[in-house]
């Protein structure tokens, strides 16, 4: 079987990227709640470029740990594209990493408006050649909703180190 057929899972492929590039990774995460470094540490040889991340759930947590500017959370919210920027960057100073990625969004099933549905996410991501923040809105259930946003985040991710 040919291995485009069955392609490794994206945590592998996104460390197989940054062993490559020798770059140094950490995720900043709100509404997945640590499944993307779960999934990032399954990798057997990680911890040579996994450094660490931040669950940062409550607004105050976004603000002493990952810098988060106040005034983002007070005019924008922290679902928000600034709030995602903020988070990467945030993440990747505390932990001094090269590469990284934040989610921030409303996993569900409660607390949506019609400003800001149940399912809106915003996914950072981090690297030597910029940042970029991707909005999505999720139509699953909460796991579903992490999980499509873990995935959404590691996807982001291997295609921005791909270039």
């Amino acid at each position: 079987m040919d291995s485009q057929d069955n392609p490794a899972p994206l945590e592998v492929q996104v460390g197989q990227q940054l062993t490559a590039r020798g770059l140094t990774f950490a995720a900043a995460e709100s509404c997945t709640g640590g499944l993307i470094m779960h999934r990032m540490t399954n990798v057997p040889g990680s911890s040579a470029y996994v450094l660490g991340g931040i669950v940062a759930y409550a607004d105050a947590a976004k603000i002493k740990l990952l810098g988060v500017a106040p005034s983002t959370l007070a005019t924008v919210g922290a679902v928000s594209e600034q709030s995602a920027r903020e988070m990467v960057l945030g993440v990747c100073q505390a932990l001094g990493a090269d590469v990284g990625v934040s989610v921030t969004g409303i996993a569900g099933p409660g607390g949506g408006t019609p400003a800001k549905p149940v399912g809106l996410t915003f996914i950072g991501v981090a690297t030597p050649e910029g940042v970029q923040v991707a909005r999505y809105v999720w139509s699953g259930d909460r796991d579903q909703n992490k999980s499509s946003s873990a995935e959404a985040a590691l996807r982001l991710l291997l295609d921005a180190l791909a270039g």
